[in-house]
């Protein structure tokens, strides 16, 4: 089963699982679990090829949506669900498969189609990196500055570099996500829908989730709300993290 962090909360109310995305991990979202965690329990997970989950050696979001089924029925379902761009599209996947599980869904900055992009140029710049004697993450962005130009994107990969191994390694499956990139900026385009209460809250200076995604929105998720947190881009629980969890807990708690 994936790798689960506890944030022990308010007894009774439903607890919340957190879902992060392409090259994330758990250890991302430990602030604003715990500040959630006042209402409520929450759990935050490691997908599968990131982070202290198993590696396997397949990455499709029904695979994702079968390991987040397993952590909701382990801890007891249903939960709410709280998923940010891969994780967002994992946690669609497993609503409109196994509706049961959810009670309220948060997809975060992502939309249920098929993207352009890829990330794979990260991929090639984490294999690229030189792993020689690097002993601080100081050393490891002065080195990734060489392949990566953005310093937040630099700093978000490097939260995932376990520098106490001999020789340090990155906690990421990059063979395997190397291989399904092409699935997990797509979308396998599942039939049926999900009628529970869904909020799409978006960054709105990111570009992830257009005015041409609402029809297939509200097409799978006939209930769908939507919102936007000024200021925000696509890592917007990273760029307005009190505003994100401002909107988080007035969704949950209504």
């Amino acid at each position: 089963m994936l790798a689960t962090t506890h944030y022990d909360g308010a007894p009774g109310a439903p607890a919340l699982l957190i879902a992060h995305g392409l090259f994330g991990s758990a250890r991302n979202w430990n602030v604003i679990a715990k500040r959630l965690s006042g209402a409520r329990r929450v759990v935050t997970v490691d997908m599968r090829n990131h982070g202290q989950s198993p590696w396997a050696g397949s990455h499709s979001y029904a695979d994702l949506a079968a390991d987040l089924a397993e952590v909701i029925e382990a801890e007891g379902a249903p939960m709410d669900l709280l998923g940010h761009s891969m994780g967002g599209k994992a946690s669609m996947m497993l609503a409109l498969s196994r509706p049961e599980l959810i009670r309220r869904l948060i997809v975060a900055d992502i939309a249920p189609v098929a993207y352009a992009h890829t990330q794979a140029h990260l991929i090639d710049a984490m294999r690229a990196l030189d792993l020689t004697d690097l002993s601080s993450r100081s050393e490891a962005d002065k080195r990734l500055a060489a392949l990566v130009d953005e310093p937040g994107t630099r700093a978000f990969l490097l939260q995932s570099l376990d520098l106490k191994a001999d020789p340090p390694a990155w906690r990421f499956n990059l063979d395997t996500l190397e291989r399904d990139m092409p699935g997990i900026v797509g979308w396998p385009s599942p039939t049926g829908e999900h009628t529970g209460p869904t909020l799409f809250l978006t960054g709105a200076e990111s570009d992830y989730v257009t005015p041409g995604a609402r029809p297939e929105i509200k097409a799978r998720f006939p209930n769908a709300r939507f919102a936007k947190i000024p200021g925000a881009g696509h890592w917007l629980h990273a760029d307005k993290p009190r505003e994100f969890e401002a909107t988080i807990e007035a969704y949950l708690s209504a």
